[in-house]
């Protein structure tokens, strides 16, 4: 009975989700404000009614509800319980019902936050949300329902989760990249708002530019969970292999991030008005084409949910109905719109005009590598495959321009920055940076794209730290209090610069100094890699909750001494009889020691992949400096006022 009350409540959260479409666009026309006001009720509703139908499938994963089509397909009585509730989003349709509910949840968090924003920007934009949570909400039960009996014929026992899943990388890795892809529908409501309206000045920029940097935050989390996932759990050691799925995250990300700029020039100086809502456009139509790609079934990948072109073609509309009305509407509007605010080549207006373009450049430079496969072979030409080889050799050079207007950007001022004292700045940050790479260079030889790369990420790393400087101006008894007078946004883009340098060096110098060795050991062999000594003791059985093993023994050590043990694993899981490698690693900030366990190949003999990775840890360390960026810079006090108001 329960699974029908959860099919039930998501029917009813439907038509909630279209009167909220329509109710407070009506009002506005009507200039009705009760009408207007029924905005917040109807998106809490809403909201309540999706999570009462996922806590009831969460219920029947942690029950074994085998009666549940989706629960059977993706449980198990002997799966863990913790992977039984992350299991809720482990298939296509549990993940659907996962990110409607926090499309609903971001949408809360406007009504409630929201509160003293202008009654009809505050109704438009809870509108525009609802239209989209009525799209989802139509997909979710008309292709993809949760809730489908397989009465009378249940089975008893479950096909279980994907092997691949039953890790806690699960757990996080998903809700913190929907989080990521769907927060930005917010910005899109805001921008859909202003056009509608005709407020396009710096007044939505500045409510829509909060919301931007939260969502960007929990994304850039949400991509160095997956990474990490994947370097950990596939058992071949890299952390990012230009994955069609990766690319449709790290695509919004790369637009979120010229949108982040772009909003923060509109605000301050009412420049690039036109752009930055098409901007907020761009990066919702990539979010969209995200969930395109890995539920229509048109990519092969271990990230992809479903193959069901029913699916995609709903998908499709969906994605042509919401970007082409968007789109249309922009165009009706953005023309009217003319800025009267002028700037110079090296103003910082400039700089951040370069940076939204290069930005883009780089944002369509992976989306037609991913595409274009999927074009070729849609046109009947045959199969071609795009891979790491085009996206390093394209996406690179672009990246250090990127790279290299980061570190300058910040340097400049609003209008424009004297040349003289431009150049003064930059001189000492870049022979400091050539003394770095010199140093470097002693103990390890580059090629030349790489020694660039590593020059320009000392520098962004300097420049960074003296501008911070140079505004604290001499440390002194007064200096902490100068630092606590600095505005969150200010330290957010800080922290967000150095962890873009910190993951460039982790990424240049695991690229380039990472040895890798497959070997053939049998108990006591040895074998030595970057002066460590892996030492093999053998393979013994072990039984988990699920799951049989064979876990090989290997003592680690460098000059004569232990600095490690570790234990890497084969196994075969039982309901789906399908073998999983489950690497071992011994992880440190400067290297990682990464072992994977092989095939037998006879008697005791084994195969092993023996991994020395220095400075991988750099990568996701950086990642979270800049997830902490964007939260900081969401925090600022000046975005929490709206119309004089807190909120």
């Amino acid at each position: 009975m329960l699974p029908e009350i959860g099919h039930f409540a998501l029917i009813l959260s439907l038509f909630f989700a279209l009167a909220l479409s329509f109710v407070p666009i009506l009002g506005y026309i009507k200039k009705h404000k009760v009408l207007m006001a029924y905005s917040t009720p109807l998106t809490h509703v809403t909201s309540l009614l999706v999570l009462f139908s996922f806590i009831i499938l969460s219920y029947s994963f942690a029950v074994d509800d085998f009666s549940v089509l989706y629960v059977s397909q993706h449980s198990n009585s002997l799966l863990p319980f913790v992977f039984k509730l992350s299991a809720v989003w482990g298939g296509h349709e549990g993940s659907l019902l996962l990110w409607v509910l926090i499309l609903c949840g971001w949408s809360s968090a406007v009504a409630y936050k929201g509160k003293t924003l202008p009654e009809d920007i505050r109704a438009l934009v809870l509108a525009t949300l609802g239209i989209v949570t009525t799209g989802f909400l139509a997909f979710l039960l008309f292709t993809s329902s949760p809730f489908v009996r397989l009465l009378p014929d249940m089975p008893a026992e479950g096909a279980d989760l994907n092997p691949l899943l039953q890790d806690v990388g699960l757990i996080i890795h998903p809700p913190m990249l929907y989080m990521g892809y769907v927060g930005f529908s917010v910005a899109f409501a805001f921008a859909i708002a202003a056009l509608i309206s005709g407020n396009l000045n710096s007044s939505w920029a500045r409510w829509a530019r909060p919301w931007t940097s939260v969502s960007w935050a929990f994304l850039t989390l949400g991509i160095g969970l997956g990474s990490w996932w994947a370097y950990y759990e596939l058992g071949w050691g890299g952390w990012w292999f230009w994955d069609p799925v990766e690319n449709a995250s790290f695509m919004p990300w790369l637009a979120g991030t010229a949108l982040i700029h772009s909003l923060a020039v509109t605000e301050k100086r009412g420049v690039f008005k036109s752009w930055t809502v098409l901007l907020a456009i761009f990066t919702f139509s990539l979010s969209l084409l995200g969930t395109f790609l890995v539920r229509s079934g048109v990519l092969t990948s271990v990230h992809a949910f479903a193959a069901d072109p029913t699916r995609g073609v709903f998908i499709l509309v969906l994605l042509f109905l919401f970007v082409g009305g968007s789109l249309l509407l922009y165009a009706m509007r953005a023309a009217d719109v003319k800025s009267d605010v002028s700037f110079g080549i090296t103003g910082r207006e400039a700089g951040l005009l370069i940076n939204n373009i290069v930005l883009v450049t780089l944002t369509l430079t992976v989306l037609l590598g991913t595409l274009f496969p999927l074009l070729f072979d849609a046109l009947d030409m045959g199969k071609v495959s795009v891979g790491a080889p085009y996206f390093n050799s394209v996406f690179s050079p672009i990246a250090l321009v990127l790279m290299l207007v980061m570190a300058i950007g910040p340097l400049l001022k609003w209008n424009r920055t004297k040349l003289n004292t431009l150049i003064k700045q930059l001189i000492f940050p870049c022979i400091l940076a050539c003394v770095l790479t010199g140093i470097t260079l002693i103990w390890q030889k580059f090629e030349w794209i790489t020694l660039v790369s590593l020059f320009v990420a000392y520098w962004v790393l300097l420049l960074t730290l003296i501008d911070w400087a140079s505004k604290l101006g001499n440390v002194g008894s007064s200096w902490w209090q100068r630092a606590k007078k600095l505005p969150r946004n200010y330290y957010g883009m800080l922290i967000a610069h150095l962890g873009m340098a910190v993951s460039l060096i982790g990424i240049l110098f695991v690229s380039v100094q990472s040895q890798e060795e497959m070997v053939r050991m049998a108990p006591n062999d040895s074998v030595t890699l970057s002066g460590y000594e892996f030492v093999f003791n053998g393979v013994s059985q072990v039984q988990g909750p699920n799951y049989v093993a064979d876990r090989a023994n290997v003592s680690i050590f460098k000059d004569g001494q232990q600095v490690a043990s570790l234990a890497p694993e084969k196994r075969v899981y039982q309901a789906r009889t399908q073998m999983m490698t489950e690497a071992s690693i011994d992880a440190g900030l400067f290297r990682d020691l990464y072992l994977s366990l092989g095939e037998q190949l006879e008697g005791d003999t084994w195969g092993l992949r023996v991994h020395v990775k220095p400075f991988v840890r750099w990568i996701w360390l950086g990642g979270i400096l800049m997830m902490i960026g964007g939260f900081l810079s969401a925090m600022d006090k000046r975005y929490r006022k709206v119309a004089g108001a807190t909120i």
